[in-house]
């Protein structure tokens, strides 16, 4: 039996950053985001005496024997850590074959690494009949992804991954706890036909920029704290505006969240980014923001809804590339796909 996993990828309306050590730890974070249907796939082939790690974005492979030490020398490191986290609570009865795939390309922002990682746990632990909740998914994939492989970055991903829908997480020292919003419907579809996404491209360093916000929260730089704690408050204020279905006043607060966001550290913006967001304002938009942690990679814009196709119009002539995206309230999933249904792996199927 093939064992099947994906994880949805996810948009951050608000709070991104505030969930980064140590400002987390110190005065608690607050983020309100969603999954959407775009996924990270990783698929489990049982059988012979081997480990391979097969990605298929980076058309890359590795192959070693199931006892042998990792080494971590930047080629699939996260899927490594994954493999030696469960390995080394329990050896594996048979070698694996492991195939992953993202819908997102590297660095877009979208939470498309901590969905991989939030799959290959739920994967691994299905495989080795392992009981773990959304919580211990999540929990697990981040102290893999950011303790033991040593990625710096939040915890928000993880968390939205493994739940899926949309979610106001507030993350202490400690503890992380997962509201699951109902939205309405009916203002969960106006959201989305009002909502336009764009893949912006540009050259995104996302652990420089993570980095600075650290180094810059540890060092008191008075703009960067008081924008983290603005954007926490914002948080809160945006979960409130979507509950009772005010986009208008959540795209208000959209857009004070991106001018805030950019005073966290450098390198959040730059003039191509700003361009496009004034171009986008122009055009209709009412607020907007980069996914993640910036740079570039995907952005989104909430529109006036007489105005979206003014908005796209406007973007396209930024040579933004726009992208049809919906929201999915499903989180991390795994089911058994048996190879005598499907082509043979050997014809590369997955």
């Amino acid at each position: 039996m093939w064992i099947r996993a994906r994880a949805p990828l996810r948009i951050s309306f608000a709070g991104g950053g505030t969930d980064v050590a140590p400002y987390c730890d110190e005065r608690g974070g607050a983020v309100l985001s969603a999954t959407i249907n775009r996924h990270a796939y990783v698929t489990l082939v049982p059988g012979g005496n081997q480990i391979t790690i097969q990605s298929l974005d980076y058309d890359a492979s590795i192959s070693y024997g199931i006892e042998d030490p990792i080494v971590f020398d930047g080629q699939l490191d996260l899927a490594k850590g994954v493999i030696d986290h469960f390995r080394r609570a329990e050896p594996f009865p048979t070698g694996l074959k492991i195939i992953l795939h993202n819908d997102a390309p590297p660095g877009s922002g979208l939470g498309s690494s901590s969905a991989l990682a939030v799959a290959m746990v739920k994967a691994l632990a299905t495989f080795l009949k392992l009981p773990l909740d959304s919580y211990q998914i999540a929990q697990k994939a981040f102290d893999i992804e950011r303790v033991e492989v040593g990625i710096i970055g939040g915890k928000q991903d993880q968390y939205a991954c493994a739940f899926g829908g949309f979610n106001f997480i507030e993350f202490h020292r400690d503890q992380s706890l997962v509201n699951q919003l109902r939205i309405p419907e009916e203002v969960m579809s106006e959201l989305e036909y009002r909502l336009v996404f764009a893949y912006v491209g540009g050259k995104r360093v996302y652990s420089d920029i993570i980095q600075q916000q650290v180094d810059n929260f540890k060092e008191g730089n008075e703009s960067a704290v008081e924008a983290m704690d603005t954007l926490k408050e914002l948080a809160y204020q945006m979960k409130n505006a979507l509950l009772v279905g005010n986009l208008a006043e959540f795209a208000q607060l959209l857009d004070q969240g991106w001018q805030n966001k950019k005073r966290m550290a450098e390198g959040i913006t730059n003039p191509s980014i700003d361009a496009i967001y004034t171009s986008a304002i122009k055009a209709g938009a009412l607020g907007g923001k980069v996914t993640g942690a910036g740079g570039g990679g995907f952005m989104f814009f909430i529109c006036d809804p007489f105005r979206t196709h003014e908005v796209q119009e406007a973007l396209r002539a930024q040579n933004a590339s726009l992208v049809d995206l919906s929201f999915t309230n499903h989180g991390v999933s795994a089911w058994n796909a048996p190879e005598s249904r499907f082509t043979s792996l050997n014809n590369h199927a997955i």
